[in-house]
């Protein structure tokens, strides 16, 4: 056989092979019969592809009931084996890191985190993450050759482009770092660097509120209001990676200078620090942003009114954005997310009441994840699993050389 000849065979049991994972990928457990009929090839072809993937550790087999309707046999499915490799989630917000381990089904191996001082500098943040990381690893005794990725949440805008950290506040430590080289420096590992917020948003599209929605929006309220949009089910960043800042959209051209330079933002409006403000005027005292939250969520009217103002400023921003958008769901985190339906209900409201008709009626529901550092890291793991490059050639190339975790 010519080494053109040989080549060319390898070359095509490549392919076939990474058909089939992918195939397995896109869709869960399937049968050698599916395998084949999908991926267009005998079923010869398939039991041999499958067999040597399964000494590798790459396939395994579904402990499944027989179906009825592929001939009764039990046992037969095959799907990917969930440990042949990990992704992992590094999440940096101002004040804390945390790492998170995940299989290839999202199933959660290990994390941790630790708080950092708010001053701390980019290169010791890098650092105490990459450190809590390798820990992750070395107690769950997996080599780091079996990460295919890591995303890496840190606060503000990411340009598309350069992979720059720009401006978003006084005093933010990532400015003008190129975090992904910086990440990847101290890693070794591949990396992708995305804003945080858009990772809570990935995190509550995968296996949160948004769980089987295509077209989502996620916003935070927070100190600040960041927000993620999923759209036909990837995540959205626009021409350089600015897309999502929604406090920074002017309710009132007339209103409060905001320190990015516009005026009447609508953090000015509906941030932590304007609402906790008008809180502690009407309860007049300052029992903490806990208890607030708590007496406002309970039925409290003093609390009530001031998020029914809330909801009514931020949902006649989302009502813009229905009309150009039309999410299928509207998913609502961050701290004041705790104040529920006083919140969420006048929110609801002024969308219907502003909105076009044909998109009034969108879901708006609150995170289901939770708050905190962690949340990002889940949505850094859940992002290398939808957008690492060809993945299903990423697995074949890992299992080549030994078998799988």
């Amino acid at each position: 056989m010519s080494q053109r000849a040989g080549g060319s065979l390898r070359s095509l049991r490549r392919s076939n092979e990474e058909q089939l994972i992918a195939l397995l990928l896109a869709h869960g457990p399937l049968h050698r019969a599916e395998l084949a009929r999908q991926a267009g090839v005998s079923r010869t072809t398939v039991s041999t592809i499958v067999g040597e993937l399964m000494e590798r550790g790459l396939i395994i087999t579904a402990d499944d009931e027989p179906d009825s309707d592929l001939d009764g046999r039990a046992g037969n499915r095959l799907l990917i084996n969930p440990r042949a490799a990990v992704v992992a989630g590094l999440n940096h917000t101002f004040d804390g890191v945390w790492a998170h381990l995940a299989d290839l089904a999202s199933g959660e191996i290990a994390d941790a985190g630790t708080a950092l001082d708010p001053g701390t500098g980019a290169a010791e943040r890098i650092e105490a993450g990459a450190e809590i990381l390798r820990g992750l690893l070395d107690a769950a005794g997996l080599d780091e050759q079996k990460v295919i990725g890591v995303g890496v949440g840190v606060p503000g805008p990411i340009h598309r482009e350069t992979g720059v950290v720009g401006v978003s506040l006084p005093g933010q430590p990532w400015s003008h770092v190129h975090a992904a080289e910086e990440f990847e420096r101290a890693l070794g590992l591949p990396v992708t660097v995305e804003n945080n917020t858009r990772l809570e948003g990935v995190a509550e599209a995968r296996r949160g509120a948004g769980r089987g929605v295509a077209d989502l929006l996620y916003f935070g309220l927070s100190s600040g209001i960041g927000s993620a949009l999923v759209l036909d089910g990837r995540l959205y960043r626009g021409a350089i990676g600015g897309a999502g800042e929604l406090g920074h959209v002017s309710v009132s051209v007339d209103g409060p200078p905001c320190p990015c330079g516009n005026r009447g933002c609508l953090v000015l409006y509906a941030g932590l620090p304007a609402v906790l403000t008008a809180l502690r005027k009407v309860y007049g005292e300052d029992p903490g942003l806990e208890e607030m939250l708590a007496r406002t969520a309970a039925g409290d009217g003093a609390g009530g009114q001031v998020f029914a103002e809330v909801g009514a400023v931020v949902g006649g921003v989302l009502a813009g954005l229905c009309n150009l958008l039309n999410p299928e769901r509207i998913v609502v985190g961050g701290e004041l997310c705790r104040a529920g339906e006083a919140l969420l209900a006048p929110m609801r409201e002024a969308i219907r009441g502003h909105a076009l008709p044909m998109v009034r009626e969108v879901e708006v529901v609150p995170a289901e994840l939770g708050l905190g550092t962690r949340v990002g890291a889940v949505g850094g793991a859940a992002l290398v699993l939808s957008e690492t490059p060809d993945l299903a050639a990423a697995l074949n190339r890992m299992t080549v050389n030994g078998a799988a975790v």
